[in-house]
């Protein structure tokens, strides 16, 4: 699952978006070793899932990345894209036979295809500036009166509880941790020579280190979430993954054993992923 867009010159169709997405979700999936989080070989801290759980899922969301694209195209107002998500998890619930595999990524994922798709009827590339640009200016204000809703998600309850910035609220600030954070990681790794797989872990660990991440909070609280934090900033300045992988392999075994998963900051790192296969 390896493709990239064939001209690069050209706006991206609906279909190559949404197609960039899925392959980004499985980007995420085969990084490896990754602390606490699902990978091709591991199951991380989740007793419930595993790769199979998770390409089940990614089968069943191709569409929908390509929909919400088309609807972002279309100018479609917040609520329209809302129902498509709604819609998307109910068939990632059934692939999964109940289990959460990738409801952030729906969110996520999902507000930045429809961005993009709103670029490319314009005849635009989906930069990184372009498309955070768009997200604010078509569904900004929507996003903003969604962050003041109240909640009932595990993560949700716990930012809440705990004052942190809940993945709505991130939302509606234009995804600061994956512009901010996690696009300039992915970039830096990669223009220092750092291989793919190398330059993605480096990514993730930027993002685990400055991400309030509500599935952090919710699992270990917030000594939860600083331990992330600490350790995600202790790796990146013993030199991140140039070091080798034995401490990120040491790091993801002390995740497991607090029971720890960095699920939105999994989320950021596909969608750097997505916008790098648009590039």
């Amino acid at each position: 699952m390896t493709a990239r867009l064939a001209c690069p010159a050209a706006a991206p169709t609906a279909h190559e978006i949404g197609r960039a997405a899925t392959l980004a979700l499985y980007d995420e999936l085969a990084l490896s070793p990754k602390p606490g989080l699902v990978t091709l070989t591991d199951r991380g801290s989740h007793a419930d899932m595993d790769a199979h759980t998770f390409m089940r899922s990614l089968f069943a969301l191709r569409g929908y990345f390509v929909r919400i694209a088309e609807l972002g195209a279309a100018g479609a107002p917040f609520d329209a894209l809302e129902r498509c998500g709604i819609a998307a998890e109910a068939r990632m619930l059934a692939a999964t036979g109940g289990i959460n595999t990738h409801r952030g990524a729906i969110f996520m994922l999902g507000l930045l295809c429809a961005s993009a798709g709103a670029l490319s009827a314009q005849g635009r590339r989906p930069t990184p500036d372009g498309v955070r640009a768009a997200l604010d200016r078509h569904w900004g204000d929507a996003l903003a009166r969604r962050a003041t809703r109240t909640s009932t998600l595990p993560g949700g309850i716990a930012a809440r509880r705990l004052g942190l910035r809940s993945a709505s609220a991130e939302a509606a600030m234009g995804f600061p941790a994956l512009f901010d954070t996690a696009v300039p990681a992915l970039r830096a790794a990669t223009a220092r020579g750092l291989p793919k797989q190398a330059a993605r872990l480096d990514a993730l660990f930027a993002v685990i280190a400055v991400l309030d991440d509500s599935n952090l909070a919710h699992r270990g609280g917030l000594a939860g979430l600083r331990f992330a934090q600490s350790a995600a900033q202790g790796f990146l300045a013993a030199g991140g993954a140039a070091q080798g992988v034995a401490a990120a392999e040491a790091i993801a075994a002390e995740f497991v054993r607090r029971n720890l998963s960095p699920g939105g900051a999994a989320d950021t790192l596909a969608a750097a992923c997505w916008l790098d296969r648009l590039a």
